[in-house]
């Protein structure tokens, strides 16, 4: 991993309660968590075996676009229409603690650890990633995931968050304009399955087009990465029909999706051009999970997902993804090697694992679910703007001392 330097869509009209509309809660998604970002860690980890353990980010495209879409929805048909405020006030709570937390102490740690020279590369990255915008900060420096003849960024793999948002930038109000124009429940799934089969064959075309031609390009565009989200929301979307099929369906479509899921990050050769059209391999294979569980959730591979073990690891999964690669980075490049042999990343993704779960009992959770907070989304969006300017603030003044 390296790189370079080479509206019902509208907000109420005054400050509602965010009440959180109830959904039933997925063990065997929050398994898919853990298998994701296990994926990712070994493969950084130099884990011999995983060779393609990036693939789990593609799995966490697909689960958020399942679990966020399925959320509005909900909203939907609960309330009649869906708020913006209340959604984005609820990705502020989610995503901007834990990670402007994770951004700002690796810049203090590459400039105590890694000096004068890699601080400021380092300081540089966090004001696009405190943006949400390192996926377009690493492309236009032609970063490339794979090889470059530089370290690369602590801060590279916040490129996936910038992907994230960027999407549900869009989508939400897209969402929420279809259930302005179609009244019932029906036509809003209806509509929003055509609109997302529309983004999902654009984006797909586009990075087997692209991939090729420009693979760094390829590898941090949210229009490449776009139609994994879209398959997640085809699944919540289509909710309602999959509870029709026939549940002796459910076994074979989830031991098929799970078998292609974690076969792609142990099959598939390193090196190999991403997204591309391979990357449909894993990201069908989660969209079959999920949709097996759908369809019934008493199988084997919905139980295994659901275990207690998987279900830890998956609810810090983003504390975990935060935390690791810098670790990991910052540890290397202070040994002066490209990469650290397995029996020295094991212990650091050990430390990876303490600190995720540090944040995630004491920042990520407690900010999360908030009750005062979740009354107030107003203020949640006064605490991103905060964190946003103490953040680049904070930046500004390393870059200048």
């Amino acid at each position: 991993m390296s790189r370079r330097r080479d509206t019902a869509a509208h907000s109420p009209p005054r400050d509602e309660p965010d009440k959180p509309v109830r959904q039933r809660f997925r063990p065997d998604v929050e398994g898919l968590r853990a298998i994701a970002v296990a994926l990712v860690v070994l493969y950084h980890a130099s884990l011999p075996g995983v060779s393609a353990g990036y693939v789990g980010v593609d799995v966490f495209f697909v689960v958020s676009g399942f679990v966020i879409t399925g959320l509005l929805l909900r909203e939907r048909i609960a309330t009649g229409r869906i708020s913006l405020l209340n959604f984005y006030a609820r990705r502020v709570r989610r995503i901007l603690p834990a990670a402007t937390l994770v951004t700002v102490v690796t810049v203090l740690a590459t400039y105590q650890l890694l000096g004068a020279y890699a601080g400021p590369l380092a300081a540089d990255d966090a004001r696009w990633t405190l943006l949400f915008s390192a996926n377009i900060h690493f492309a236009n420096l032609a970063t490339s995931y794979f090889a470059a003849d530089q370290p690369p960024s602590p801060l590279q793999h916040m490129w996936s968050l910038g992907v994230e948002e960027q999407f549900y930038l869009v989508w939400p109000i897209l969402i929420g304009l279809i259930a302005l124009r179609a009244r019932r429940a029906r036509a809003v799934l209806l509509c929003a399955a055509v609109a997302l089969v529309v983004i999902i064959a654009a984006s797909y075309a586009y990075s087997i087009h692209e991939t090729p031609r420009d693979p760094s390009l390829a590898f941090f565009s949210p229009f490449t990465r776009a139609f994994e989200l879209g398959l997640g929301a085809l699944v919540a979307v289509a909710g309602p029909a999959l509870r029709r099929l026939p549940p002796g369906l459910s076994p074979w479509l989830g031991l098929a999706g799970i078998i292609g899921v974690v076969g792609s990050g142990v099959l598939i050769e390193e090196g190999t051009e991403w997204p591309g059209a391979l990357v449909l391999v894993p990201t069908a294979a989660t969209a079959m999970v999920i949709a097996a569980g759908g369809i019934r959730d008493a199988t084997l591979v919905a139980r295994s997902l659901g275990s207690a073990p998987l279900r830890w690891l998956g609810s810090r999964s983003y504390s975990l993804y935060l935390w690791h690669w810098p670790v990991l980075t910052i540890a290397a490049q202070r040994a002066g090697k490209p990469e650290l042999a397995l029996s020295q990343t094991l212990p650091l993704v050990g430390a990876a694992i303490v600190l995720a779960e540090l944040s995630y009992r004491f920042v990520e959770n407690p900010i999360r679910h908030s009750s005062w907070l979740m009354e107030r989304p107003r203020v949640s969006i006064a605490l991103a703007i905060v964190l946003l300017l103490s953040g680049l603030g904070a930046m500004e003044l390393l870059l200048q001392a």
